[in-house]
């Protein structure tokens, strides 16, 4: 079997309705999609989602190493090479970890679609389904209690608030949700790298009553040390996020002990097979790993998923960015109900256009 085509093409989508985070106010996002095509009738789709804060990426870059660097190297190329293909890769593509996403989530679309199995049942087959948080953006407390009660009527049972900017509101707004949503529902709060120490020290202390199942990336990447100083003296779990973007970062993070817990994302890391390598590191330190996601849509949800569900040690999933986009053409690639996301049932990804 032989690679005869590598096709892209953005894709605009707004967001229903825009969020805030603690570096940015979101109100729209370009995904870029691919299709690869072979000379046996199998076709695979993958899903940049381009982070110029996180990935250093912009659709526009994404686009150009694909068409540019990535069509010339896998024309002719047997697609069931995966690790042989995203290793030629690699080098060449330094610096776009969402577009080598994108041509690894392609790729192992087509080895499912080869063998006839789901790629979660492929890569390990542990569950068939996961419960995902659902995130809420910084806004003003009313509208935060306003936003639970609409997310937790829909079937949602973990909710991820997210903060940063200023500790004491932040306090307050994870204080009166657990207030509203009882002790049955799974609370958690990302800081998106907005806390100093203290801050972060602060803010456990004082929502301890919250019972939060966990802190995301209290403070900046660039600063390692200083995760490290919260990991030690917090009671709850932190989990490492904007810090862990290669493979090396996992080995560090697990070595110096920087954080209990680690989220992968498929955009940060480079897809599917750089996540399965980071997962082994994370289990063998005993770290917990959830899988997140940036802007994506529902096809790069839907390779997430299929990770998450295929390895023992993922304990946690927050792949909700979809549920957001409007006019999303892979709408339908993951199932949810009540708050639990499903895989489709066809083979690879399970997306058909």
């Amino acid at each position: 079997m032989r690679i005869t085509a590598v096709d892209t093409w953005p894709v605009f989508m707004k967001l229903e309705e825009p969020y805030e985070i603690a570096y940015e106010k979101v109100y729209e996002t370009i995904n870029v999609f691919l299709r690869i095509e072979t000379n046996q009738g199998f076709i695979g789709y993958g899903c940049a989602a381009p982070d110029e804060h996180i990935t250093g990426e912009t659709d526009k870059s994404v686009l150009s190493s694909i068409e540019a660097i990535a069509r010339e190297n896998l024309i002719g190329s047997d697609p069931l090479r995966i690790a042989m293909l995203m290793e030629r890769l690699k080098p060449l593509m330094k610096g776009n970890p969402s577009a080598l996403s994108a041509l690894d989530m392609a790729l192992f679309d087509i080895l499912g679609k080869v063998a006839n199995l789901p790629l979660w049942r492929l890569l390990g087959g542990f569950k068939d389904r996961m419960r995902t948080s659902i995130t809420i953006g910084i806004m003003p407390l009313d509208e935060t209690l306003e936003k639970t009660r609409e997310w937790i009527k829909r079937g949602f049972k973990s909710l991820k608030l997210k903060g940063g900017i200023d500790v004491e509101s932040d306090i307050v707004r994870v204080l009166k949700v657990r207030e509203l949503v009882g002790e049955k529902i799974e609370l958690r709060f990302d800081a998106n790298q907005g806390f100093s120490v203290e801050d972060a020290l602060k803010f456990v202390n004082e929502t301890r009553n919250a019972n939060l199942e966990l802190i995301e990336q209290p403070t900046p990447r660039g600063q390692p040390d200083l995760l490290g100083r919260v990991t030690a003296a917090a009671h709850i779990p932190v989990m490492a996020d904007e810090s862990l973007m290669t493979l090396r970062d996992a080995f560090r993070i697990a070595r110096r002990e920087l954080a209990d817990m680690v989220n992968i994302k498929l955009m940060k890391v480079g897809g599917i097979l750089e996540s399965l390598q980071i997962n082994a590191v994370a289990r063998s330190a005993g770290l917990e790993v959830m899988v997140g996601c940036m802007d994506e849509a529902a096809l790069a949800i839907a390779a997430g998923l299929h990770f998450a569900l295929a390895r023992p040690n993922v304990a946690y999933i927050d792949l909700d960015s979809h549920l957001v986009l409007m006019n999303d053409p892979s709408d339908g690639a993951v199932i949810i109900r009540d708050g639990i996301l499903f895989p489709n049932s066809g083979p690879g990804l399970g997306y058909t256009p």
